[in-house]
């Protein structure tokens, strides 16, 4: 595989992060800075996001962290963890579920990070969220790109190895991207084996077309092939999402080149489907349907965004 295709971002980066904040937890709280309290003294520990038990619906945070004073004592404090790559309203208020249930679980003070790598919906996630009763008001500790550093220094991934490809992520399309490229392929690889093929190749396809293509020639064999299941997987489906993406623009364009109406619900719908034998049949539907309901009935399903609010 080489790299000069794109890969769309939602379908990588909501994974390629959240395995980054479970292989280093004390991320959440590196990146928030003073919004949280520093890690001093206390024992971290990854736990079960499950809140299913808790509530009537299935409910499932990103990560949960669980701070305590020594291994086996109750939690002193708990981070829920979001990626949030896309604005989903649903999502926002399902945040107070988590909150709620992580509290009554662990019976102790709980706050929640949402990692956000898109400027607009950091901005998004960052409004308050007002629950009516007096007082009860969520504002989630956001980090957005401008609190993820781009790394320039090779001392730098190599001290903190999944902040470097954190910054590949969110900065990877940027003018930054091949200076990213260049100082993260050469500090993985004084990393252990599995980190380095996961974490070279979560970085290389993070970045833009023409970086990897750079990075493609200073590796002197003209292709890259990604290391390992994880990053293969994520790839592939990024490409498909990207297909998706442009078939979907394909319906919204005939539709409005024979000045069909498009109500809201249905260009979000259109927009949204991943599935590409839905989006040929509605194409079809397109070009001779003389109202935008008539392309989308009700017959079909319309898989939408990855995990995390992907749109």
């Amino acid at each position: 595989m080489g790299l000069t295709s794109p890969v769309a971002m939602p379908s990588l980066s909501h994974e390629a992060l959240l395995e980054l904040f479970r292989r280093r937890p004390t991320l959440a709280l590196e990146l928030a800075g003073d919004a949280l309290p520093p890690l001093v003294g206390e024992h971290l520990q990854v736990a079960d996001s499950n809140l299913s038990r808790l509530v009537p619906t299935e409910r499932t945070a990103d990560l949960v962290l669980l701070f305590r004073e020594r291994p086996g004592r109750p939690p002193r404090r708990a981070v829920i963890v979001e990626v949030q790559l896309g604005v989903d309203p649903d999502k926002a208020w399902a945040w107070w579920w988590y909150l709620v249930g992580i509290h009554s679980r662990h019976r102790c003070p709980v706050a929640l990070v949402v990692v956000a790598p898109d400027a607009a919906v950091a901005a998004w996630a960052r409004k308050p969220l007002v629950l009516g009763h007096p007082g009860a008001v969520l504002r989630p500790v956001v980090i957005g790109p401008e609190a993820v550093p781009v790394v320039r220094d090779v001392a730098q991934p190599r001290a903190a190895p999944e902040l470097a490809v954190m910054s590949a992520i969110v900065h990877g399309s940027t003018v930054a991207a091949e200076a990213i490229g260049r100082t993260v392929l050469d500090a993985f690889r004084d990393l252990d084996d599995e980190r380095s093929r996961l974490y070279t190749d979560l970085a290389v396809a993070s970045l833009s077309a023409s970086a990897r293509a750079i990075l493609e020639e200073l590796m002197a064999n003209g292709t890259y092939e990604y290391q390992t299941e994880f990053a293969r997987r994520w790839v592939a489906e990024g490409e498909a999402r990207g297909e998706a993406r442009g078939e979907a623009r394909g319906i919204l364009a005939v539709l409005s080149a024979r000045r069909l109406e498009v109500p809201r619900a249905i260009h979000e719908k259109i927009s949204a489907c991943s599935d590409l034998a839905t989006l040929d049949r509605w194409m079809v539907r397109a070009v001779t349907a003389t109202t935008a309901e008539e392309v989308v009935d009700s017959g079909d399903a319309a898989p939408s965004g990855g995990p995390g609010g992907s749109p």
